[in-house]
């Protein structure tokens, strides 16, 4: 089978692995929040553990296991408590945990830059798994488990990166970020910024969790944020001396390679939502309710 997929050009396998990968994880999404659940703690668990193996490959020791369990119960912890499963109190626990990490090293014998290791274990806790537990911050931001803020999100940050990829290939002329990534243009950025304005104004019909401007408003931050994700991780590669994260997925490397623009994107979605994130009928409940509270003097 791998044989097979090594004889196809880099394109096909780029399409076969992006169909079969998005079946399964719109699937997922749509079935149900137990299976959203399943699927994106396996994704955030494989990706921060890829994160720490390539911060391996340049000589550090970073505390990949204990790492990558942090990373675990922070993505657990937010997901049972957005669903109202857990007190929001448990949020506490993550303090204590992650700063076991100071203990752990400490009786390391033998490092020769301890804290530099310390520092890339919470690097790979803060770029992967923090961004990965935002995203059941936002699953949840309507109160309810939302599948289509999360397949809308999904399927405007793969607009943007087919577009870029296609506009890219054909136009692209204008380098973007030459220093960092020579492939990607100007010509690329616009062709995805379309392609996922195009996307966002079919969610605006399709997809009533949202508002057609709050989803013309996500699509923006993807398209930004998730270029400046692929350049950082273009940045790290770079650091590291590496073409591709990885293997496992064929045509487009590892993890990190293909959900880079979802980990600077995603704190920006959630701070959109949560802010910014009511639908009109319950932003004039919640006026309805603030002036009643005025006139009472609650």
């Amino acid at each position: 089978m791998k044989s097979g997929l090594n004889n196809l050009t880099n394109l096909q396998q780029r399409i076969i692995a992006a169909a079969l990968g998005g079946v399964l994880i719109v699937s997922a999404i749509y079935y149900g929040e137990w299976s959203y659940f399943v699927v994106f703690f396996l994704i955030c668990f494989l990706t921060q553990w890829e994160f720490y193996r390539l911060v391996g490959l340049d000589g550090n020791e970073p505390l990949k296991l204990y790492g990558t369990l942090s990373g675990a119960l922070i993505f657990v912890l937010s997901f049972l408590i957005e669903k109202q499963d857990l007190d929001f109190r448990l949020y506490f626990l993550i303090s204590p945990f992650v700063s076991l990490i100071f203990f752990i090293k400490l009786y390391k014998k033998g490092e020769k830059k301890p804290f530099t290791n310390i520092a890339l274990t919470f690097l790979g806790i803060i770029y992967v798994a923090i961004p990965f537990a935002l995203i059941n911050v936002s699953v949840y931001s309507q109160g309810l488990y939302s599948h289509q803020i999360i397949l809308g999100s999904l399927f405007l940050l793969w607009a943007s990166d087919t577009g870029a990829y296609f506009a890219g290939v054909n136009f692209g002329r204008t380098k973007l970020f030459e220093r960092v990534s020579p492939k990607k243009s100007w010509e690329g950025s616009i062709g995805g910024a379309i392609a996922a304005m195009m996307v966002s104004y079919i969610l605006g019909w399709y997809f009533t969790d949202l508002r057609a401007w709050q989803w013309h408003c996500i699509a923006i931050i993807i398209v930004v944020a998730g270029t400046y994700g692929d350049l950082v991780e273009s940045l790290f590669k770079r650091s590291m001396e590496i073409k591709d994260s990885g293997t496992v997925i064929p045509g487009h490397g590892g993890f990190l390679d293909r959900f880079d623009g979802l980990l600077l994107s995603a704190p920006f979605i959630v701070t959109f939502l949560r802010l910014f994130g009511m639908n009109k009928e319950d932003f004039f409940s919640a006026v309805m309710v603030w002036n009643l509270q005025g006139w009472l003097g609650v």
